[in-house]
């Protein structure tokens, strides 16, 4: 139930317009990699996911074209330029949604990259009953009021919540609150607005995967130390085709026949490095119903493979690859191949292991029918 898309109608604002310093990335951390992909898109694969029709962004000025990156192949993305504080940003989208207004809207902070569904269903139906909804989790330490770096009081937790987005609205109703705000130059977050405005505010039952990602740890202790992935691949062997193995082509007086170069070793090189950060298989990235990939030579996928697991958070520790076949020999290539995978990963000799076996003339390998390939992948995060 939790996962199935909201019944009721709703749009969306996402606030990726801020500088994200604290985080400690080369760019805003709306668009810093975490988990394998920009945290922007996490929120926005998340909400698309729920039934968001649209989603407004609300994002830097001269952002344009790293969002529309970020943010490629999501449905009903519209991109707007925030502006000098958070309550500016959110009205800036707004306004772009009052050309049709929907009938509930929900404004989320991006740099909040986890975002269970049941918690947007909570939000939805509070709607019901409310102007306004957002969810929040209880306060479990003791609190002290800091004067100087002095204990200068207490608060009572019990009365407290920690407070999270998403957070929902009535369209209508958190559109004239933020028109009217004459509050500080900015607000901590929507409900403010909308209290200040005299709407009522429901509590829901938050969720501790929303935490937002704040500070450069948040994006150094998410990633495991150690992944591994296996690839493997089969190519049959025919007349009249280019041999290319281990990204070196050998003399023989068969090739291997596929839509690319069918270099069946590195294709199990590549679904391997794709294994090890979850992001899919050779098919998916280089379809052979793609003309583009037409003969095209394999050392790219690799290439691109080693790109996606940098772009993931890790570095590539070692790969190991065993190619399977009668003939020819693999013996007399291994260091090329060696030699030329470690190139195209960039990575060190001693990375790379190139070994090659036989069937005992068993099965399509044993009859020379094609030839396999098998390889494992370890990385490790940044």
């Amino acid at each position: 139930m939790a996962d199935t898309p909201s019944p009721y109608p709703f749009a969306v604002v996402i606030v990726a317009a801020g500088e994200g310093l604290r985080a400690g990335q080369p760019l805003p951390k709306q668009f810093a990699i975490w988990r394998g992909k920009p945290v922007l898109r996490h929120s926005a694969e998340a909400l698309a996911a729920a039934g968001a029709d649209p989603i407004v962004i609300a994002i830097p000025q001269g952002a344009d074209e790293i969002a529309r990156s970020v943010t490629q192949g999501i449905a009903n993305i519209i991109l707007v330029t925030g502006g000098a504080t958070r309550q500016q940003s959110v009205r800036n989208a707004l306004e772009v949604l009052a050309q049709n207004p929907p009938e509930h809207v929900l404004v989320h902070d991006a740099a909040r990259a986890v975002l269970p569904q049941a918690v947007v269903a909570r939000l939805l139906e509070a709607l019901a009953a409310h102007s306004g909804s957002i969810p929040v989790l209880p306060v479990v330490d003791s609190l002290s009021v800091d004067e100087d770096g002095m204990m200068a009081g207490s608060a009572k937790r019990e009365a407290l919540r920690r407070v999270q987005t998403p957070q929902a609205f009535r369209f209508a109703d958190i559109l004239a609150a933020h028109r009217q705000w004459q509050g500080e130059p900015d607000a901590g977050d929507d409900a403010q607005v909308a209290a200040a405005y005299g709407l009522g505010i429901s509590h829901v039952a938050g969720d501790e995967a929303l935490a937002k990602l704040t500070y450069a740890e948040d994006f150094m202790v998410q990633l495991p130390m150690v992944r591994t992935g296996m690839g493997y691949d089969v190519h049959r062997l025919s007349e009249g085709e280019e041999l290319w193995l281990g990204g070196i082509q050998i003399d023989h007086h068969m090739g291997l026949a596929g839509h690319s170069d069918a270099d069946v070793a590195l294709h199990a090189v590549v679904d391997a490095l794709l294994g090890a950060v979850a992001a899919g298989d050779i098919g998916q990235h280089f379809p052979p119903s793609d003309p583009r990939w037409k003969g095209a030579r394999s050392a790219q996928f690799v290439e691109h493979a080693a790109k996606l697991v940098t772009q993931a958070g890790y570095r590539i520790g070692n790969v190991d690859l065993t190619i399977i076949c009668e003939a020819p020999k693999i013996g007399p290539h291994r260091e090329a191949m060696r030699r030329k995978l470690a190139g195209l990963l960039g990575v060190d000799l001693d990375a790379v292991s190139v070994k090659a076996t036989t069937t005992e003339r068993l099965g399509f390998t044993g009859r020379q029918e094609g030839i396999a390939a098998q390889a494992i992948a370890t990385v490790f995060a940044n």
